[in-house]
This record gives structure tokens, sequence and C-alpha cells, in this order.
């Protein structure tokens, strides 16, 4: 018997209670992707508290238990079954709360919120914790509740405290005293929850192992089919297979709700995910009888046709507008959808042309292209492109009104200018996406319209100066060096920029072979750039900006710029220095020549601006040799503390002579991810890893994989890699000739021991391994080898017979070009896993 009852998270904490995750329950793993949902939930509802006080948003359940180990303490004590993820973010956020509060208005904030929501004050050690995460976590959390130095460390729980302090600070606007206090209010009071409570005898393992096999939930899409025809009693049969089938069958579960929300972002671009039903309920409210409900589903209808072209533009009859599509296709972001979505719709009711929707789409191409370039690459882009159908003047042709509305305000649409600076001093390497920096090369190289064009699939970026400084690159750079200056620092200072980058087969062979060795692999070279850069004698300095300024002017001519715009919005991109600073773990640090790499610039500003103004963790940046610099003062005059204490409290590892360890450095790379500059791998990437062997078989897999596999084929082996690292999983590869891919996970029961279903080989094989499933729980349960099996067999061109449950049969890799065929790989994934994390005994 359990009870359901709506509550909120200010109910759930006050007074003296106790929630504690089971063993059984997997670490915490939220991911920035969903941190950023809640975030962005939070700060709307705390706006919509201010017209609406009682304004909520529902963000789940929680299902608890009473404790087994209750007793007459005078402390509620409950087992979170399930919704541990979504308590342990709350408490984080919370402790967020307090910190900032506490550091910017007043020091009672923290015994006040501690008192209220995170400490049973009064009460013994062991039930002082109102929140208590799973034991792998627990370190962790306590820093972050304690405020300890170690608080904000490189783990999931400390990522998402120094998510929140990060969002926050950004947040609090000086001239608004309460703005903090009403995220607080909404947080506490506004975040609606359902918290379903077992009774005391009920199987609490069972009620958790139910919650994670009970099938496929009713999608939001189900939800509004099911409403429609529930509204039209006579018509429902004719509607449906006549108009509502044939828009089900174009699309998975998925891309329906997508379309189902942009259809409501193009009135409304505040429009959550999660509201589509509820929205399109309210339309479909106000619909009379059964024929405008009809017209409704005949309008969607139309709507999903073209919605299917942005997807598939091979559907797309205009050759122009058709090659537009296919690049923002290939760019791999889904923003440009609604913006996209609304201009075919405009031309499918004879409001645009094919040559305006083409002019348009280039320009939405130029605006992506250009802000990478210039590091603005997913900064407000959501916002910005969500927005445009609403704001754009309808008056102009719709080229034009798209052109002039990214053009005015702060939308980082970057003039010639800024491209030029930033082309000759950013970081390009490190921007956006790996795949975003390939296809600005790419594009560049089909600009050149040679009469013979080469394949551009199976090339790799390389860096013509080596990414690792060589004797050779040294002696190179030297030739151009003023007095004083440091080869390493003007090294870094160049060699992620986009002149010292271009496209070849070679990149493995050529690695850190001098420039005269790579000239002649470069002369050899069917790409234009690659002759261009082979012509020069040298490579060094002035070659490296000299090619950065003639790319600046091709890329101002193939990609049109804002129009008529003061050109006054460049400058120095402060705001990474902060965030990367913000989000620099504790136990790390990083150099002022790192932070300079960052944003263009030299270590000197750097410095000054770290000595004149607040900047986050400000101490945890050291000379690049890794001591404190001795011109080192904290902007607070009455500090005295040595900041070599407080780094060596917080972790850092210093030697005899005041050298920090450094290995605990965050170089130039582990800062553009902090700071968001670097988008983590997106399907058509695998996910980063730290260099070294791991890394180095990663990328022999994947040039394997694309050595001799269809590109459909390499999509859906890197989405189901990239699924399983999402969930939890781990991606190891084998040292053979050819390179296998296991994906991994712990064995809960066997502790040091890991379990893998299945090995993929890049020559077109995955082989399911029951053999040693047999010999690891919970799978030498023959019950469920043979369900693993039958949930295989599921996908199309798979059939594993029942007498394989002992060997290492498997399926051909090309079964994974298909989309179904990927997502019921994907589900059966979360299925063994849950199995593996979710079938221990609680009493571990």
């Amino acid at each position: 018997m359990v009870a359901a009852e709506e509550t909120t998270l200010q109910a759930l904490l006050e007074g003296t209670k106790q929630y504690q995750v089971p063993l059984y329950q997997r670490t915490y793993s939220w991911s920035t992707a969903q941190l950023a949902r809640l975030w962005d939930d939070i700060a709307k509802l705390a706006e919509d508290r201010v017209d609406t006080p009682g304004a909520t948003h529902f963000v789940g359940s929680l299902v608890l238990a009473p404790s087994p180990s209750i007793g007459p303490t005078g402390v509620q004590r409950f087992l979170v079954v399930d919704g541990q993820q979504r308590m342990t973010t709350l408490s984080l956020l919370l402790c967020a709360v307090r910190d900032h509060r506490a550091t910017t208005e007043d020091s009672e904030h923290r015994d006040r919120i501690n008192e209220l929501y995170l400490q049973n004050k009064w009460k013994p050690e062991n039930q002082k914790l109102k929140f208590v995460p799973t034991q792998a976590d627990r370190p962790a959390y306590e820093a972050c509740l304690y405020s300890t130095p170690q608080a904000g460390g490189t783990d999931p729980v400390g990522a998402a405290y120094r998510y929140f302090r990060t969002q926050l600070e950004q947040a609090d606007d000086p001239d608004d005293p309460f703005d903090i206090e009403r995220i607080e209010d909404a947080v506490i009071s506004g975040l609606a929850l359902v918290a379903v409570t077992a009774q005391h005898g009920d199987n609490v393992h069972r009620i958790f192992e139910s919650l994670n096999n009970t099938g496929l939930r009713l999608t939001q899409g189900d939800l509004l089919r099911n409403y429609l025809f529930m509204r039209m009693p006579t018509r429902a049969e004719n509607v449906y297979h006549t108009l509502w089938l044939p828009l089900q069958d174009m699309f998975t579960a998925e891309q329906l709700e997508q379309l189902f929300w942009i259809d409501l972002v193009h009135d409304d671009p505040k429009t959550k995910q999660t509201d589509v039903y509820a929205r399109h309920q309210v339309r479909l409210d106000r619909l009379a009888d059964e024929a405008q409900i009809e017209d409704e589903v005949r309008r969607l209808g139309v709507l999903g046709s073209l919605y299917k072209t942005i997807l598939d533009p091979t559907r797309e009859s205009d050759a122009d507008v058709r090659h537009r599509l296919v690049r923002l296709a290939e760019w791999g972001s889904t923003t440009v959808h609604p913006l996209t979505l609304h201009l075919l719709h405009l031309r499918e009711r004879k409001e645009a042309t094919s040559e305006q929707v083409a002019a348009a789409l280039l320009i939405v191409e130029s605006f992506l292209v250009r802000r990478l370039i210039t590091g603005w690459a997913t900064g407000n882009l959501n916002r910005i492109l969500l927005s445009a159908p609403q704001e754009m003047d309808r008056r102009l042709p719709v080229d034009q009104a798209v052109h002039r509305f990214l053009s005015i305000g702060r939308k980082h649409f970057a003039t010639n200018r800024q491209l030029a600076e930033a082309i000759g001093s950013r970081p390009f390497y490190l921007s956006g996406r790996a795949g975003q920096r390939f296809l600005v090369l790419a594009w560049l190289e089909e600009s050149y319209a040679s009469k013979e064009p080469v394949g551009l699939k199976n090339l790799t970026i390389e860096h013509v100066l080596p990414q690792k400084l060589t004797a050779a690159g040294e002696k190179e750079l030297a030739l151009d060096l003023a007095d004083g200056e440091d080869v390493g620092l003007v090294h870094e200072s160049l060699v992620h920029t986009l002149g010292n980058l271009t496209l070849t087969g070679y990149n493995q062979s050529l690695s850190n072979s001098p420039f005269g060795i790579k000239r002649e692999k470069l002369a050899a070279s069917g790409l234009a750039m690659n002759k261009e850069i082979a012509a020069q004698d040298r490579w060094g300095r002035t070659e490296i900006l000299d090619r950065g300024r003639r790319l600046a002017e091709r890329i101002a001519t193939i990609w049109p710029g804002p129009l008529d715009v003061a050109d006054d919005d460049a400058g120095i991109r402060w705001d990474l220095v902060n965030r990367a600073l913000r989000e620099l773990p504790a136990g790390s640090w990083t150099s002022y020549g790192d932070l300079a790499a960052l944003i263009g610039s030299h270590p000197v500003p750097v410095g000054m601006r770290l000595a004149t103004k607040p900047i986050p963790n400000a101490h945890r940046v050291l000379q690049v040799d890794g001591r404190v610099s001795p011109g080192f003062k904290w902007l607070d005059p009455t500090r005295t503390d040595d900041p070599r204490d407080l780094l060596v409290a917080e972790g850092v590892v210093f030697d005899e002579q005041g050298r920090a360890e450094q290995e605990q450095r965050a170089g130039l790379e582990k800062l553009a991810t902090l700071c968001g500059l670097t988008e983590p791998g997106a399907v058509g990437e695998l996910r980063d890893l730290p260099p070294g062997p791991e890394a180095d078989r990663r990328d022999k897999f994947l040039t394997q994989l694309g050595d001799v596999q269809e590109p459909n084929t390499v999509h859906g082996v890197i989405a189901i890699l990239n699924g399983w690292t999402a969930i939890g999983g781990i991606v190891e590869y084998g040292s053979s000739a050819e390179t296998s891919a296991f994906a991994l996970t712990e064995c809960p029961l066997r502790p040091g021991e890991s379990i893998w279903p299945m090995v993929i080989y890049p020559s077109g094989r995955v082989e399911v391994v029951f053999q040693y499933l047999a010999t690891r729980p919970p799978f030498d349960d023959v019950e469920l080898r043979e369900e693993l099996r039958m949930r295989l067999n599921q996908m199309d061109g798979v059939e594993i017979p029942p007498g394989k449950l002992e060997l290492r049969p498997g399926f051909d890799l090309d079964v994974l070009a298909t989309e179904s065929n990927r997502e019921t790989l994907a589900a059966t994934l979360v299925w063994f896993f849950d199995q593996v994390h979710g079938r221990q005994e609680i009493t571990e």
C-alpha cells in the first residue's frame, strides 16, 4: 500500500527528517545539460512568481519508504527508492544558494538554510544530514554541505555545485536586491514534487525494480494523439487513417514530439518541451467542433511534411534550398529547426520564394560559422533563433528580415574586423564541436571550386605547426621572436588558430614532422588549401598570421556579415576568464599564459585584470612553473593568508621549491571545456578522453571504423557508444591490430570486476558475449541472458538462436545504420545497465 501526495521541497525538508539513498542506487550522474534544464525552469519560475506568487513547476516524483533502521530518536528517516538524482541536485542547489547569499548578502543565511533545509543541527552525527547520498558520493557532498576547501571538485557532485554557483553569480543583478531571494523562494516553495511513500513491510527493492522495468512510458505525442481523438467521437477513424497515421509514420516518437514543440515555440519562444501536451491541450480546448479539430490535424500534417524535409533534405526540389538544408543538417544544431520550418512554411503559403529562403538560410549558416570562429558557439543561440519568427520584420522579404534580425542587438554576429582579429588570435581548434570545426575547413576548401574536387569525408584536422613544440618547430618560431618573448608562449598562442589548421588524410604519418617533410605531403595533396601552404619556404608566426588574414578575407566573401552594425562590440573575452575560473575545480590550478591563450590575449593584461577585478578563484592562477606570483595580493586588504596554504587545503600538491604539481594544472584545452567554449561530443564524434594511450586507441578505432563502414553505420556506432556513456557506462578500446570497443560497467556484486554486454569490431561485427556473462551476476541467471537475446532479436536483421546463450554470437554492424534498430539497442543497453545496478540486496 502506498500513499501519494503533491509536496514541495520546503515541506519535505523542514523538521527533523533524514532521506538516505540505498546502496543499490547508482552514483550521482546528472550532466550539465540536465542541470541547465533545471536551472532554466527555476529562473523562469522565479520570474513567473513575481506576478503569480502561487505559480509552481513540476519536477518529478520521489518514491520513499520508511528506513529499516528507524528508531525512537525523533528523526523521521526514509529510504529514497527513486528520485535520488533529483534530491541530490536540489540539495546541492540549496548549498550553492546558501554560500552565495552568505558571501554576497549576510552570513546569517548560512545558519538559516543549514538549519531549515540541510542539517538536523541538534541530532547525533549519523542523523545530522537531512539528505544522505550513496556512499561513493558522500565525501564530495559533505565537502559542499560543510563548505570545506574541497567543495566543488572534479566529480559530478562537485561539478553540479560549481555549475549552480556560476549561475547564481551570473543571475545576481547588483541593482536588484531581491533576485536571489526570488530564486530561493522558487526552489523551496515553487518546485512541486509528488512524494510516493510506501508503508512498513512493503518490499522496497521490488518497488525500485518495477519502476525501472515497466517498459516504455507514454510520450507527450502519445498523450496529444489520445486527446485529439477523444475529442472526435464520430470522425476519429477517418481522420486517424487519412491524416494522423501518415504524419506519425514519418517520424520517430522523439521527432514527432519535437515537431509539436516547434509548432508551439513559433508563437511563444519560451515554451518548454515538457509543456507540449499541456499547451496543445489548451489550443484544442478552444476549438468548437470536430471539423476544426480535423483542420488542426491537417495543419500539423503540412508542418510535418516540411519538417521531414529539414530532417531529410533530399526531399527538397529546389537545388539551392536543398544545398543550404544539407549544410545546416551537417552542422548538427537542432536550434535552427524552428526558424528553418518557419521559412519553409512561408514559402508553402506563397509568402516567400525559394530564392529568398535559400538566401535566408545562407545568412543563418554565416551567423553560426562566424560565431564559432569568434568564440560565441552556443551562448544564447537557442534563445536568439527561437525568437526569430516572432521578432523578424514581416514587412521585409524573408531573407532581408532574417539578415536584419540577426544583425541588431547583442547577438554576436561577428563583423569582418572581429572575424579577422579572432582568426589571428583565438584557439579555433578548441571552439564548439569537433565536427563543426571540420566543416568550416571543409567548406573553405569547397570554396576554391576545384575542377577535380577531393572527397573530404575521411580527412582529419591537421596542425601544420605541431601541437607539441618540437625542436624543429622551436627553430621556426625563433626566427620571429622579439626580445624577451618566450617561444613556448608564442607556440601556445598560434598552434590552435585557424591559420595553422588544414585538412589531411596523413594526420598520423605527419604528426610532429618538421615542416619540410609535411610540405612534401601537402604539395602532393589534392586540396587547394594544402598547396597554398606547401608553397611556403618555412612555417613560423609570419606565415601562420598571413594565412589567417587570407582565410579571413575568404570567409568574409563566402559568409556575409551583419548589416550596417557599428563595429564596437569586439574586445577581450573577460567573460570566458570569469567562467573558466569559476568552474575550475578545487585541487587544480592554471597559469596566466593558459588564460591568455584562451582569450587570444597576453599574460600581462591577464595578470593586471586578476590584480584589479574581483574574479572567482583568482588564487588558483599561478606562474607557468607552478609558483605563486611574487606580486600576488588579495583584493581584500584585510586578508593576510598565504594563497599557497589555501591551495594546499584545496588539494594542490607543492614540491620543496614551492612549485605546484603539473599534473593538477588545467591547461588551455581544459579551460576551454570548463568555460563552455568546447562543446561535449555530439552524434558524429566520440566523447573526449584525456591525452594518452586510451585516447590514441579511441582515435584508431574511429579511423578503422570510418575506413570500412558507410557513414550511417559510423553514425549509429557513435550514437550507441555515446548513449552508453551518457547513462554511466564506460567505453574501453582493445590493443590488438583491429581496435575493438567494449561497453563496460562496474559489476557491483563483484567489486573490482567489470561486466559488458557486447564488443564492437570496426570491420563489421557486434559480438554478444553470453559466454562471459554466464560467469558474472546477475547475468549468470540464464533467464536474464534469454531476455537479453530476445531484446536484441527485436532489431531488424538480428536473429540470435536460443542455443547460443553459452557462446559468443553476434550480428552485422550495419544493423546500426537504421534509426529504429539504434533505438532498440539503446533501450536494451539501458535495460542491461539497470539489471546490473538494480539487482543488489538492500542490506549490502
